[in-house]
Formats: structure tokens, sequence, C-alpha cells
């Protein structure tokens, strides 16, 4: 037997073994644990397995065994499969691809760069999820008539400002608001002025008449 191909599952694996002329001599499912004991036994040739969970980890066992374990992108091992698509033609698919000579190979990643590969992916995802809901946030000020700038900075500069209520340059009123009930309990006893409201001084100025707004516990 020179040449393996192996189907990489979660519980389960399926090899197909050919020998030098191409026929199959090994047509076995093996359970996780079975796999390295299997192929410990086995003289050293050639193992393809597509890059798939795993396949990282299992090729550096493989190769500690002496054998020369080899992965291959998915894409170019469909081409090789023949008929319905099952595990053991996967498999099968698998070792016709890992002998052709102008396959191109995915290097074997040492634990250190799969360490190193992992912050990226979870930095990127953190990221995402950073953007995703500053964009949510965006979108309620929105709804409240407070245009905020993009940018992690300037969300956060406008939050502190408390809500957006002190203006500034990564703040924008689009319209004038009616403070809501909570905002009027939270000013206790010193009762909200005109001029706390958007607009406020403007709203004096047209007020000649002096009308009051006690209703609303303006004053």
């Amino acid at each position: 037997m020179t040449t393996i191909g192996i189907d990489i599952g979660k519980n389960n694996f399926h090899l197909i073994g050919l020998d030098g002329a191409g026929n199959i001599v090994l047509h076995r499912k093996l359970s996780r644990s079975q796999v390295i004991v299997r192929l410990a036994n086995l003289p050293p040739c050639r193992i393809g397995m597509k890059t798939c969970v795993g396949a990282h980890h299992l090729s550096r066992q493989l190769q500690a065994l002496g054998h020369d374990a080899r992965l291959m992108p998915a894409q170019y091992v469909k081409p090789y499969l023949r008929g319905q698509k099952n595990d053991f033609r996967d498999a099968e698919a698998i070792a016709e691809a890992v002998q052709r000579p102008r396959m191109r190979f995915v290097p074997t990643k040492s634990v250190e760069q799969l360490d190193l590969q992992a912050m990226h992916r979870v930095r990127s995802r953190l990221v995402r999820h950073r953007t995703s809901v500053i964009n949510q946030n965006r979108a309620l000020l929105l709804e409240r008539g407070i245009a905020v700038s993009q940018g992690v900075r300037q969300g956060a500069e406008a939050a502190r400002r408390g809500r957006g209520h002190g203006g500034g340059p990564d703040v924008e009123r689009t319209g004038d608001a009616v403070p809501s009930q909570v905002e009027i309990r939270r000013a206790g006893p010193r009762r909200l002025r005109r001029q706390d409201l958007p607009g406020g001084n403007a709203a004096q100025r047209r007020d000649t008449q002096g009308s009051s707004l006690a209703g609303w516990g303006f004053q």
C-alpha cells in the first residue's frame, strides 16, 4: 500500500488505501481513537486529507509516525469524486488527488501558528460584534432625533455627554424633542427650565406673551 486517503469526520474516519497500481487494498471505517493505532502499524506511505477542522493536528501526528501527510483544499479534491457523494468515495477521491504531481498542497501548521490564527479570528469576531452594536446604537439614537458620527471614539464621547444632550462636533440634533416624563421626574425639585430644552432660547423669544408651561413642569 502506497497511498491512503482519509475522510475526516467528527467521530469516525473513513480510509481508502491504494497500491502502486491504483487498486483499492484498504477499505476501513475507524473511530478517532483507532486511527493513529491503525496507521502506526503500517509502513510509511503518502496520506492525503482535506483541510478541515482537526486536519493539521492529525497531520502532525502522522508525520511523527514517519508518514508523508499532505493537506489539500476541498475544492481541489472535488473533481476526482466519482458517483454519488458519500464518505468512502470522498476518501477515494482524496487518495486519487494526493497522487497528482501538480496538486497544490497546504503546509501543515504548527501549534504556535494555529494559536496565532485563533487569536486573529477571535479578535476579528469581537470587532465585528462591536461594530454591529455601535451601528445598532446609532440607529436607535436616530429614532430619537440624535445623529452620531461614525466611529468608536465618537460614539463613546457622545455617550459620555449624556445621551447627546450636550451637543458638540460629534452629535447633531436633527429636530427638537419634548422631554419625556422620566426626564421630568429626574429633574426633581429644581424643575426644568425652558432653556434646558433644545431650542429653548428661541422658544422663549417667540413666547412674547409670557405664557407658562406649568402643565409640563417648566418655569
